[in-house]
């Protein structure tokens, strides 16, 4: 029993940290985006900063994920 709860706990972690990392790449695109609707000679938008905060934030949760599994 003990066994088989583990390998279901394993599965989630791992499933979880799909999750993690795919709401990253999101966060990504969606920094690029908005980093390339401005000219390269301006400072992006400082919600660009933010989603490439986040994206890092999920990353480092994701491999929290990696670790516990």
């Amino acid at each position: 029993m003990n066994s088989n709860h583990d390998s279901d706990e394993g599965t989630i972690n791992i499933r979880l940290r799909q999750i993690l990392l795919e709401l990253a790449r999101r966060e990504d695109e969606i920094a690029h985006m908005e980093a390339a609707a401005v000219p390269y000679w301006d400072s992006p938008p400082l919600s660009v900063v933010g989603h490439r905060a986040a994206a890092d934030s999920l990353r480092f949760e994701a491999d929290r994920f990696l670790r516990a599994s």
